[in-house]
């Protein structure tokens, strides 16, 4: 008996970090980027209050998309909203690409980009960077007459490093004109440099850029899934023809509308990061963990410098209850990703860490 089978799907799947450890009931999750602070109380009682009208379809997010563009000085018709940032990043792929179409990714950067690439036939060129710092020069160096779009994060995942708003426009002049850059804008609120500028800021004018933004980091809504992208009309237009309806749902859209406003909430969250950021980057470098500074709420270490392999500090970590994330997906050898937490979660963690490298 023949049964239906699937079309070859030429393409690695996501795997997520652990969220869950055998025999531990509340494991320190330290793994996916995730808010240290959680969602705006705001934003929690306007989500226990939308919890009442469950049984009626969201509406198109325009009340969503004029907040946006109000806190943000945006045109709301060209705010595009996605269950999730990587709902607008697939929308891209699917609105740009066709087989042997070309995309260029740095080479330690958001699997997404390549996954959605790949899923719409795309061929994805990886561009060294330079000290885990993305290299505009390098990226350069890969276009072709097949390139198509540019994505990059910055800060970056899982990098946690930037580049310079002057590199950033340097990049969008000297790329073709009809090669779309996709400037991921994930981890904007949390880096405060003055050679920095967000995509939103450098290229809302733009008319070959999409920027995309997330709920899922600095806001606390991951578990609700909402994010939004800024283009041209036209761009939009073309996303919107493709956009799944009641993509985005209901709790989502007056949470996220609500974190918005709370912007108290905002400032004690980017202040916490800051300062954890600071003791964490300390602490590590006196176990002579390598690591650097970051722009983001989380830090990237490698073991080398301690003679110790990053796979033994991870099952170590996880035998504790502590998960972090594995770099393997992202071929950076011996190294881990360590979100930012909670204050009591940060000083477990530096007391594990402690006994793994006998410091």
């Amino acid at each position: 008996m023949k049964l239906p089978r699937a079309k070859i799907i030429n393409t690695e799947r996501y795997i997520a970090g652990l969220s869950t450890l055998k025999n531990k009931s509340n494991p320190i999750k330290l793994s996916a980027n995730e808010c240290a602070l959680g969602p705006s109380p705001k934003a929690v009682k306007e989500y226990n209050k939308i919890s009442k009208s469950f049984k009626r379809y969201p509406p198109d997010g325009e009340f969503l998309r004029k907040v946006l563009a109000k806190k943000f000085k945006l045109e709301a018709s060209r705010i595009i909203l996605g269950s999730g940032s990587d709902q607008i990043l697939e929308l891209i792929c699917k609105a740009f690409l066709s087989k042997n179409d070309e995309v260029i990714v740095p080479e330690y950067s958001f699997v997404v980009y390549r996954i959605y690439s790949k899923l719409n036939g795309a061929k994805v060129i990886y561009a060294k960077e330079n000290n885990l710092t993305i290299s505009i020069n390098n990226i350069l160096s890969k276009v072709t007459k097949k390139t198509k779009i540019v994505f990059l994060a910055n800060p970056n995942n899982p990098t946690g490093t930037y580049i310079s708003k002057k590199d950033l426009k340097l990049l969008r002049k000297k790329l073709r004109s009809n090669i779309l850059l996709v400037v991921d804008d994930a981890y904007f609120e949390y880096i405060k440099r003055k050679d920095y500028n967000s995509g939103l800021d450098l290229f809302s004018k733009s008319k070959n850029v999409v920027v995309v933004r997330t709920f899922s980091k600095i806001y606390g809504l991951a578990g609700l899934r909402v994010g939004w992208g800024y283009a041209s009309k036209q761009i939009i237009k073309d996303l919107n023809i493709i956009k799944p309806p009641f993509n985005v749902n209901r709790p989502a859209l007056y949470a996220a509308a609500a974190s918005l406003l709370d912007s108290l909430w905002l400032k004690k969250e980017i202040k916490y990061i800051n300062k954890w950021r600071k003791i964490m980057f300390k602490k590590f470098m006196n176990m002579k963990i390598e690591t650097n500074e970051g722009n983001t709420n989380f830090l990237l270490v490698n073991f080398n410098r301690v003679k110790i392999s990053s796979v033994r500090v991870f099952n170590k970590l996880a035998q504790a209850g502590i998960i972090v994330r594995k770099m393997e997906t992202y071929s950076i050898k011996n190294s881990l990703r360590i979100t930012i937490g909670k204050t009591n979660e940060n000083k477990k963690l530096f007391l594990k860490l402690e006994k793994i490298i006998n410091v």
